[in-house]
């Protein structure tokens, strides 16, 4: 694909994902009546790692679910001609803050379907964002409410992100330019 350039390393994003616990933690007063929901495959780790962080600091557990968004993606039949459904584990969101979480923002239409995913499920309080990673070119009017890096990009670019829970190449995100 091309050569990359290692934008954060294993201990920035703890230091990342700390910061945005403590983000969610002030900005909602506590977690009483939020629940973290990663957006399939990634951003269901890094809930799972937030809620570990805000378990830590607080000393209560956040409610963690996992979302497929496969059937709500506007590029479905684009991306693959027979796309692979997962599972969709929330628990109840109806009047819930619900944090959704991904690994990388960029044009805003993941988290639109995700949106779209969760409103299926039941009316929440209300939905906020956290990002590891907001490389910008947004199609979509969506911003993040917790940033865990800004990195402007240009579209020949790509952010790969990798996680131990996933990838042999363990905790690590990186900015490759296509050739």
């Amino acid at each position: 694909m091309g050569v990359g350039k290692t934008i954060l390393d294993e201990a920035a994003i703890r230091r990342a994902l700390t910061r945005i616990a403590h983000e969610i933690l002030e900005r909602n007063k506590g977690v009483e009546d939020c629940l973290l929901v990663g957006i399939k495959t990634r951003g269901v780790y890094l809930a799972r790692r937030l809620g570990e962080r805000i378990r830590q600091i607080e000393g209560r557990t956040v409610p963690i679910g996992e979302l497929d968004i496969t059937l709500y993606r506007d590029d479905l039949t684009e991306k693959h001609p027979q796309p692979e459904v997962k599972e969709t584990q929330v628990p109840d969101i109806k009047g819930k803050k619900v944090i959704l979480v991904d690994d990388v923002l960029y044009t805003g239409r993941t988290v639109r379907a995700a949106m779209d995913a969760l409103i299926d499920l039941g009316r929440p309080q209300m939905i906020q964002l956290a990002v590891l990673i907001d490389r910008g070119h947004r199609e979509l009017p969506i911003r993040p409410d917790y940033v865990g890096k800004n990195v402007p990009t240009s579209k020949k670019e790509v952010v790969s992100v990798t996680l131990s829970e996933v990838d042999p190449e363990g905790d690590e995100v990186s900015i490759i330019t296509k050739k």
